[in-house]
C-alpha cells in the first residue's frame, strides 16, 4: 500500500510560479513512474507530466511543455512539479499518481495509487 500526499497548491497570479511536491510513503515504496494529471473546473481529469523514477526519463503534455518541470528526489521518495508562467488555464486541481509497473505513461488507468490532490488556482 502507497500513500501520496501533495503539497504546494495555492493561489499564483499569471506569470508566477508554483512548486508541487508528492511525498510517497508505505510499506515497500516501489515505483517505475510518477505523474501529475489535472482536473479543471467542468473537465475531465487530463494527464500533464510523468517521469520514469530510475532513469528521470520525462513526458509532457503539449500544452505546458517549457514551462513546467517534473523531478524526482529519490533518497527522499518524493516528487516535485516546478510549475512556471502560469496561465489562468492552468487553474485545476492537480493529482499525483503512482504506477509501481509500466504503462502507458498518459493512462490514469496505468496508475492504481492516487494522492488527494491539490488546488491549483490562477488568476488574471
Amino acid at each position: 500500500q502507497v500513500q501520496l500526499v501533495e503539497s504546494g497548491g495555492g493561489l499564483a497570479q499569471a506569470g508566477g510560479s508554483l512548486r508541487l511536491s508528492c511525498a510517497a510513503s508505505g510499506r515497500t515504496f516501489s515505483t517505475e513512474l510518477m505523474a501529475w494529471f489535472r482536473q479543471a473546473p467542468g473537465k475531465e481529469r487530463k494527464f500533464v507530466t510523468a517521469i520514469r523514477w530510475g532513469n528521470a526519463i520525462t513526458y509532457y503534455e503539449d500544452s505546458v511543455k517549457g514551462r513546467f518541470t517534473i523531478s524526482r528526489d529519490n533518497a527522499k521518495n518524493t516528487g516535485y512539479l516546478q510549475m512556471n508562467s502560469l496561465k489562468p488555464d492552468d487553474t485545476a486541481v492537480y493529482y499525483c499518481a503512482v504506477a509501481p509497473a509500466w504503462g502507458v505513461v498518459s493512462a490514469q488507468t496505468a496508475y492504481p495509487y492516487w494522492g488527494q490532490g491539490t488546488q491549483v488556482t490562477v488568476s488574471s
